[in-house]
């Protein structure tokens, strides 16, 4: 499928060795209730995805997990064969058990299994970045990588990983991996007001690495929701747009990902992280996430 570039908020940055949008879309929500089957309504899922090419985003996050298999499934019918600047990405190192929950599955069988699944549901040769999957469903946990990477560098080498990051990874995770291989992207946690990777995202950004945050509105208190939607209402705006555009201001390295299973959603998330933010606005968040 062609797309038609148009400019986005946050302009271009360099994942690995490829310019894509800052603002992309990631795909989860794609899926049914919990994240488990198909979506409700398959046509609106074809139409949101195609909407976002066609608004010029040329990144889009998805994971096998997702469905499972029902989000690359849809991004293959809705958008194959790709454009030539659209980038994929997609994550390893867990799986979906019939209650619906987040089990971790690292084993070199089993990520070599998730990189094949990926693969064939997508229909590439090659996954253009994969991020390695860390922790559980409550967040980091203090792990050793080595195996794992250790894998993923195996199949990069065989030619089916482009590029490799890290996602749900503490900072000594994150300088574990890149000691072992150049990782060009990390995807944690991150928001206005649960900022604790703040040095991170500066390192990375040194380093040319692209930081991902999920959930950027996830974490609040009602004293800080109270706060953020005080600043969204001076400016007209709902908070999840200043808390995208806040996001965008942040750091130059930081790339979102938000999602939605509504085109009308998606092109109001693109406007509004669009908002420039004046430096008393952004003094007023900073004292939110402090």
């Amino acid at each position: 499928m062609n797309s038609t570039p148009t400019d986005l908020p946050g302009g271009t940055w360099t994942l690995g060795d490829r310019t894509v949008s800052r603002f992309g879309y990631g795909a989860m929500q794609l899926a049914g209730p919990r994240v488990m089957g198909p979506p409700k309504d398959h046509d609106a899922a074809i139409a949101v995805l195609r909407a976002a090419v066609a608004s010029g985003i040329t990144h889009i996050d998805t994971a096998e997990t997702y469905g499972p298999r029902a989000v690359n499934d849809l991004i293959r019918e809705a958008l194959h064969p790709y454009a030539d600047e659209l980038f994929l990405a997609t994550k390893v190192g867990g799986r979906r058990d019939a209650d619906g929950g987040w089990p971790a599955a690292r084993r070199p069988d089993e990520l070599r299994a998730q990189i094949d699944d990926n693969l064939d549901q997508l229909g590439v040769d090659t996954l253009d970045l994969v991020h390695l999957r860390l922790g559980n469903a409550e967040g980091p946990v203090a792990e050793d990588v080595t195996q794992a990477m250790t894998t993923l560098l195996d199949l990069q080498q065989q030619g089916l990983i482009r590029h490799l990051g890290v996602s749900n990874a503490t900072a000594d995770q994150v300088a574990q991996a890149r000691s072992m291989a150049p990782i060009v992207s990390v995807q944690n946690m991150y928001t206005l007001a649960n900022r604790w990777d703040d040095a991170l995202i500066d390192e990375l950004a040194t380093d040319g690495i692209a930081y991902i945050p999920f959930f950027p509105l996830g974490g609040f208190s009602p004293l800080q929701t109270d706060a953020l939607s005080a600043v969204a209402t001076r400016l007209g705006a709902t908070p999840m747009s200043v808390a995208l555009a806040w996001l965008l201001q942040r750091s130059p390295n930081i790339f979102l990902i938000p999602g939605t299973s509504s085109a009308r959603h998606l092109h109001e998330n693109i406007a509004g992280a669009g908002i420039e933010l004046s430096e008393d606005d952004l003094r007023n968040l900073d004292r939110v996430g402090g």
